[in-house]
C-alpha cells in the first residue's frame, strides 16, 4: 500500500475516524494504532505479522531487562542480544540469496527504529517503558515503516502517553504536508523519472553528453522529491493521529559543503549513522582514526542500501569527501564563507552530490562507467529534451532554492484559511492530480531499502 496511492488515503480516514472517538481511553486508542500498523504490514504480506510481533517483542523484553538490570556485563550481553536478532534480521532478509523475493518491503527502517529503543535505554539516553502495547505501538509506527524518517522510540512512546485533542491547526497543517508531498511526488519526481531519468539511465548510448548531463541533474531532483514527497505524507500522516516526526529534509542542494549536504539530507539517516554506529566505534581518541570512522560510517550506510559495488562506491565518495570536509575545517576553521564564494560552494557541493549519485541510479557499475561516457563525449543536442520537461526540471529548481519561511509561511496561511477555503485548495489540487493518478504512481525510491 503505497502513500501515493487512494488506498492508503482511504486506510487512513479510517484510521483517523477510528481513532479519535477512543483518544481518551489510552489502551483503546494505542489498538487502534497497533492494529492500523499490523494492517499495513499485512498488506504487504502476512509474514511481517509474524516477524514484527516477535522481534517487537523480544526488544520489550530486552528493555525490561536493561531496566532492571544494573550489572555492566548483563547489561552489555542485552544490548548485544538486541543489535544480533535485529541486524541478523535485516541481513538474512537482504542479503540471503533469494531470501527476500518473497518480502515486498525492506525492514531497515523498521530495524533502525527498534534499535533507538534498546541502546537508548542501555546508554541512559532516555527512559525505557513497560507498557508493552506502547512499546509494539511505537516500533512499528506505520507513517514511518517505508521509509522513515526514522524516529526514536522514546519520543514516540512519550507522545502516546501524553495523548491530547487533534488542534484544528494541526490538522489543517497535516493536510497541507499531504498535499505537497503528493505534488512532489506525482507532478515532480515521477514525470523526471518516466519522462527523462529512467531512458536515460537504461539506454545511455541513445543520448547526447548535453541530454545524458540533464538527466542526471533531473535524477538529483527526482530523488529529492520523491523522498521528501513521502517524508512530506508520512508527517502530514502522523499529524492526523496527533504526533510529531522529525524533520528529514532541508534544502539539500543548498548545502555548502558535504557535512552540511548530510545536516540537510535524510537528516534522521544521519542523526542514526551518527549517534549508533559513528560514536559507537573504536578510537575516538585517537584523531586519526575519527577520519577512518568516518569514512566506515559512510562504506556501511552504502552498503545498508545494498549489497552491490555501485553502494560501496557511493557511500566511499561520500566517506571520502567528509574527510576532506573535516580536514579543511581542522586545518583553516569552520566559519561559513560569505558572498561569491558562498554560491561557488553550493555549486561544487551539488556536482560531488550529483556525480555520486549516478553510482547510487545506476543498476551496475558498467553502467555507471556508460553515463561518465556519455558525458565525456561533450556531444551537444536536446532533441529529447521537450518543453514540458524543460518546465518540470525549471519548476523543480525554483522550489528547491525557494527560502524555507516562504514555505513555512505558505503552510501557516493555509492553516488560518477558512475551512471552505482549505476545502477548495484540495479539490482543486485533486483535480490537478486526477489524470496522473489515473496512470499510476510508482513506487517510492527509498521503499525498497
Amino acid at each position: 500500500m503505497l502513500l501515493s496511492s487512494s488506498a492508503y488515503f482511504i486506510f487512513l480516514v479510517g484510521v483517523f475516524l477510528l481513532y479519535w472517538p477512543l483518544a481518551r481511553v489510552r489502551v483503546a486508542a494505542l489498538g487502534v494504532i497497533l492494529l492500523a500498523n499490523y494492517f499495513f504490514y499485512a498488506k504487504w504480506d502476512l509474514v511481517y505479522l509474524l516477524l514484527i510481533p516477535a522481534a517487537s517483542s523480544w526488544d520489550f523484553a530486552i528493555g525490561l531487562g536493561l531496566q532492571d538490570s544494573k550489572n555492566p556485563g548483563v547489561r552489555r550481553v542485552l544490548v548485544a542480544a538486541s543489535i544480533a536478532i535485529n541486524i541478523g534480521l535485516l541481513a538474512g532478509l537482504r542479503y540471503v540469496p533469494g531470501a527476500s523475493v518473497a518480502l515486498p518491503v525492506t525492514l531497515s527502517f523498521y530495524v533502525f527504529q527498534a534499535l533507538t529503543y534498546t541502546i537508548d535505554v542501555y546508554r541512559g539516553d532516555a527512559p525505557g517503558t513497560r507498557s508493552y502495547l506502547a512499546h509494539l505501538a511505537a516500533v512499528s509506527f506505520f507513517p514511518t515503516t517505508l521509509a522513515g524518517p526514522i524516529t526514536r522510540v522514546s519520543s514516540l512512546v512519550s507522545q502516546f502517553e501524553k495523548r491530547k485533542p487533534l488542534d484544528p491547526t494541526d490538522g489543517s497543517r497535516a493536510l497541507f504536508l499531504i498535499g505537497v508531498g503528493l505534488v512532489k511526488k506525482l507532478l515532480l519526481a515521477d514525470y523526471l523519472s518516466s519522462n527523462l531519468v529512467n531512458r536515460v539511465f537504461d539506454f545511455p548510448a541513445l543520448y547526447t553528453g548535453a541530454e545524458t548531463l540533464i538527466a542526471v541533474y533531473a535524477y538529483a531532483l527526482q530523488i529529492y522529491y520523491d523522498f521528501s514527497g513521502y517524508t512530506d505524507i508520512a508527517l502530514g500522516s502522523a499529524l492526523l493521529l496527533g504526533i510529531r516526526l522529525p524533520a528529514n529534509f532541508n534544502r539539500p542542494y543548498a548545502a555548502e559543503n558535504l557535512a552540511d549536504f548530510w545536516r540537510r539530507w535524510h537528516i534522521s539517516l544521519s542523526n542514526w549513522l551518527r549517534d549508533y554506529l559513528y560514536f559507537s566505534l573504536p578510537g575516538k581518541r585517537v584523531k586519526m582514526m575519527t577520519y577512518v570512522n568516518l569514512a566506515i560510517t559512510m562504506i556501511i550506510g552504502g552498503l545498508w542500501h545494498g549489497a552491490s559495488w555501485n553502494f560501496v562506491i557511493w557511500g566511499a565518495l561520500h566517506g571520502s569527501g567528509l574527510v576532506v570536509v573535516r580536514l579543511w575545517q581542522t586545518c583553516f576553521g569552520s566559519a561559513k564563507t560569505a558572498g561569491a564564494w558562498r554560491y561557488v560552494n553550493i555549486v561544487v557541493t551539488f556536482h560531488f552530490v550529483a556525480f555520486a549519485w549516478i553510482f547510487f541510479r545506476a543498476p551496475t557499475f558498467d553502467a555507471a562507467v556508460a553515463i561518465l561516457s556519455r558525458i565525456a563525449s561533450l556531444t551537444v543536442s536536446f532533441a529529447n529534451i521537450s518543453g514540458p520537461l524543460a518546465l518540470v526540471l525549471a519548476i523543480g529548481v525554483v522550489a528547491h532554492y525557494t527560502p524555507k519561511k516562504w514555505f513555512d509561511w505558505s503552510l501557516d496561511l493555509y492553516a488560518r484559511a477558512p475551512f471552505y477555503a482549505q476545502a477548495a485548495a484540495l479539490a482543486l489540487l485533486t483535480l490537478g492530480l486526477q489524470n496522473v493518478v489515473a496512470t499510476g504512481a510508482a513506487p517510492f525510491i527509498y521503499t525498497k531499502f
